[in-house]
């Protein structure tokens, strides 16, 4: 088998001595499926789907369900919800993305609220990969939001610079600092940046770079267009105005009776003969 291959599946934790499997009050307990081992381990590269099984085994004399679920691990049961009849066993296969080292647990819970856990521990193999992208830049109100996602292996701390330039030069300069963030590999992240001071009238294009440990590096932006629209409105409404002052003042220059004064006749003087 390849190395390539290898990281595909599940690297199993193997144990000398067999350890007892969690066990409810009422008879049924939850283990790895095969025995010997206290606790699931996984190993694979980033990014590789993990694949194991849980068994639900039920000693007592009547049937039970149980509802699994993964705790600090995102898990994937072929089947969540179980019912295992008296004396008989169920095996659930499951998957579990390897995105970071990470440790939780599988957990199962019957009807009666009684639960029952079994360790998972996860391990990325490969070189550590520092990877970081910042996207849907957008500027809204006096912010300007935006999403950092964590694309490579390790925890990031990222540092934010901020560019704005607008007609007639630029209008923000925000040196790289330190955001309050520790972003986890794989998660997505949504922030606002305060922008109080924008301009009130003003084309601008907006440019955000971050930076991480490990050579981590983006940069995306957005254009933003800003109008005074209270000042617009109040120019448009005094334009009417003064137009519609101007039709009454014209209105007032016809007589009583609605229609304009008529022009002073002229007396004209006929040259030539009629016949």
């Amino acid at each position: 088998m390849s190395p390539a291959a290898r990281v595909l599946f599940v690297s199993l934790l193997l144990v000398l001595a067999a350890a007892p499997s969690a066990r409810a009050d009422d008879g049924w307990s939850l283990a790895p499926s095969g025995g010997g081992r206290p606790s699931f381990y996984a190993e694979g590269a980033p990014g590789a789907v993990l694949q194991d099984t849980v068994s639900v085994t039920n000693r007592g004399a009547r049937a039970v369900t149980v509802r699994l679920s993964g705790k600090g691990v995102a898990v994937t049961f072929a089947r969540s919800r179980v019912r295992v009849p008296a004396r008989t066993r169920a095996d659930v296969p499951f998957t579990v993305g390897a995105g970071a080292d990470r440790t939780g647990s599988i957990v199962a819970r019957d009807g009666d609220g009684r639960t029952v856990t079994v360790p998972v521990r996860l391990r990325v193999g490969g070189p550590a990969l520092s990877a970081l992208t910042v996207e849907h830049v957008s500027v809204r109100g006096d912010g300007i939001s935006y999403e950092l996602v964590n694309r490579g292996t390790t925890t990031l701390v990222p540092r934010l610079a901020v560019y704005a330039d607008g007609v007639f030069g630029p209008v923000l300069d925000r040196a790289p600092r330190t955001l309050p963030v520790h972003l986890a590999p794989g998660r997505r992240v949504r922030l606002t940046e305060p922008w109080p001071g924008r301009p009130a009238l003003d084309a601008v294009d907006v440019r955000l770079t971050v930076t991480a440990a490990g050579g981590a590096h983006d940069t995306a932006g957005a254009s933003a267009r800003f109008v005074p629209w209270g000042a617009v409105a109040a120019t448009a409404a005094a334009a009417a105005a003064g137009t519609t002052l101007l039709l009454l003042r014209r209105r007032g220059r016809r007589g009583d009776d609605g229609e304009a004064p008529e022009s002073p006749r002229r007396e004209v003087e006929l040259t030539g003969a009629v016949t």
